[in-house]
């Protein structure tokens, strides 16, 4: 049997989604400082439900969660997550729509537009240190302690699974396109992509994007294993896990064609250039991949049809004014 997650999987998790989500169309642009000859569309998952890609990975495995619980006659008491903000919207989002329980960790840094948008919900959120590790540690904690279930943010198959979908919406709207560029957090949005992407079509070349200065893929790819950083500093909270998974590492490394870095700076152009030029309102991690795009000097993408993920829109306040 092949490993989870796989076509069969992500087909699966589309059928889940349909009429949840939204299908996000791809939006072409022309302008900017774009190297010469390249088409860019955009996947604005920021316009998605809870503003950011993560309801699809979140929803499906809440959705598989209830249907165990209906197969098995075992009662679900309830849902529990870290985030640093987005998974943990998407977790609360899918647990209201089932009547579900739901506690989210949060970073003690993060965001009160996300932390508020959370308990907008219904969920209950709890602060915890400002490192991913520290907040999952006390999820699973809350798990054992409340009889809840333990919804990874990006280590799950279902999860995975889930973000897959969006591979194969760009792959249905865009057959032509050559690259796909994916921002890199914790893996579990490219893992998906990429497994959808390559299953259905190998020669288009998948590109992760990370901050600067929260290299894990890059580093893991460099030294030839997976690396645990000993801390990170960038603006794009949502990709600056200390780690890739214990699962998503090995599909990275089997099925991203490339790693590149991108600075604050760079992230931070690409936000007003997206706000001002595409009205669109993206969030640092969102607006990597057009920062690595509008910085490509050396013709890393080449002439070519490039499709850009931009996976949230979910903003803090003082960031947008800092950026203006």
């Amino acid at each position: 049997m092949t490993p989870a997650p796989n076509l069969d999987t992500i087909k699966e998790a589309q059928s889940r989604l349909q009429g949840v989500i939204h299908n996000t169309p791809l939006r072409t642009t022309r302008s900017g400082p774009l190297p010469q000859g390249t088409e860019l569309r955009l996947k604005p998952e920021n316009l998605q439900v809870t503003g950011s890609f993560k309801i699809r990975g979140a929803y499906n495995k809440v959705a598989s969660l209830v249907e165990q619980s209906h197969r098995t006659g075992k009662p679900l008491l309830g849902v529990v997550t870290a985030s640093s903000g987005n998974h943990g919207q998407a977790v609360a989002w899918a647990a209201r729509h089932f009547g579900l329980a739901a506690r989210i960790v949060v970073p003690e840094t993060a965001p009160k537009a996300k932390t508020e948008a959370i308990t907008g919900y219904g969920a209950t959120v709890e602060c915890c240190g400002t490192t991913s590790q520290a907040r999952l540690d006390r999820a699973k904690a809350i798990a054992e302690e409340d009889g809840f279930i333990f919804v990874p943010p990006y280590d799950d198959d279902y999860v995975m699974s889930g973000q897959g979908t969006i591979g194969l919406e760009i792959l249905t709207e865009w057959p032509e396109v050559d690259v796909v560029l994916v921002p890199i957090g914790g893996g579990g949005l490219i893992s998906g992509i990429a497994t959808a992407i390559k299953a259905v079509n190998p020669d288009v070349r998948v590109v992760g994007v990370e901050a600067l200065g929260a290299p894990k893929a890059f580093r893991s790819r460099t030294e030839g294993r997976r690396i645990v950083l000993d801390e990170t500093d960038t603006i794009a909270d949502g990709i600056k896990t200390l780690s890739l998974g214990h699962l998503t590492y090995p599909i990275v490394e089997a099925l991203v064609d490339r790693l590149v870095t991108v600075s604050d700076e760079a992230i931070m152009d690409a936000m007003r250039w997206l706000l001002f030029r595409h009205k669109l309102l993206v969030e640092p991690s969102g607006a990597a991949t057009v920062a690595a795009v509008m910085g490509n000097r050396d013709h890393l993408f080449g002439s070519q049809r490039i499709a850009a993920v931009l996976s949230g829109g979910n903003m803090d306040p003082s960031l947008l004014r800092s950026m203006l």
